[in-house]
């Protein structure tokens, strides 16, 4: 008979996690409101992380390669769920701009929600220290918030194919693989080439590179762990850096000439 420690973790009783996830990603969310939704979101990972197998006795979760498998499994599953609006849906919840104005109000808008997520997760961290036990939900913690960055980023990397007419063909597991791909490489989609090599589930190769600029991202996350408002102004300043970054590199490519050459989709991605 099993024991009572080898059987399945009951889930929390909460919002399933790529729900949860898809609301973090709403670029009109009030600070208030995000942090809730951050807050609730870290005993899911954490749940994640010990059903998973990520935590056993003696081995506390918290390595930067279990951080990295989990973060890497969490926006793979989000990534075909997330609530991408459509060009005219677009243009409505940004006041009516169009073409480079909207893509900038897009860039503008995921940047501030990224930071709002940097500057939650420094409340909830100096929550944490004032209460020293809690400090064990601290990789978690880390991993939840790289997750919904990465969610937000994802999502507007998406949109912005939406803005400049780059419709990805296929379903929602295609679609998601294909906007992280773009998310990881920096670039935006080239349909003659993610027409033919696209696939419906991320690869090997594709999940080596994913961890590898997923395990960056958390790295830059750290900042929010730091005590007080240092970890929260720091951690707001690198994400709304970062997804700027992200989304004016995307917007550059998109607006480039078709037909440049570009990197084989979920085959051989390089750094």
């Amino acid at each position: 008979m099993a024991e009572p420690n080898d059987a399945p973790l009951p889930e929390p009783n909460d919002a399933p996690l790529p729900e949860l996830l898809s609301r973090l990603t709403d670029d009109r969310l009030d600070k208030r409101e995000r942090l809730r939704l951050l807050t609730r979101l870290v005993p899911l990972v954490a749940w994640r992380a010990r059903a998973g197998g990520a935590e056993s006795p003696g081995h506390r979760f918290g390595s930067p390669r279990q951080i990295g498998d989990l973060v890497v499994d969490l926006v793979t599953e989000a990534a075909p769920r997330l609530p991408v609006r459509d060009l005219a849906t677009l243009r409505v919840h940004h006041d009516g701009r169009t073409g480079e104005a909207l893509a900038e109000s897009l860039i503008t808008a995921a940047s501030k929600a990224t930071a709002a997520v940097g500057a939650a997760g420094g409340a909830l961290a100096t929550v944490q220290f004032a209460s020293p036990p809690t400090l064990l939900a601290a990789p978690a913690q880390l991993a939840a918030e790289t997750v919904a960055v990465v969610a937000i980023e994802v999502k507007l990397v998406a949109e912005l194919h939406e803005v400049y007419g780059v419709i990805v063909p296929g379903g929602p597991m295609a679609r998601g693989s294909a906007w992280l791909a773009a998310w990881a490489q920096r670039r935006g989609i080239d349909l003659s080439v993610a027409g033919r090599g696209m696939m419906t589930v991320v690869g090997t190769a594709a999940r080596r590179q994913l961890r590898y600029r997923l395990l960056r991202r958390t790295g830059r996350n750290a900042a929010s762990i730091l005590p007080l408002l240092a970890g929260a102004a720091a951690a707001a300043e690198l994400n709304r850096r970062e997804t700027r970054k992200l989304g004016e590199r995307i917007s550059a490519d998109l607006r480039r000439p078709t037909g440049r050459p570009r990197p084989t989709w979920f085959g051989g991605w390089r750094h």
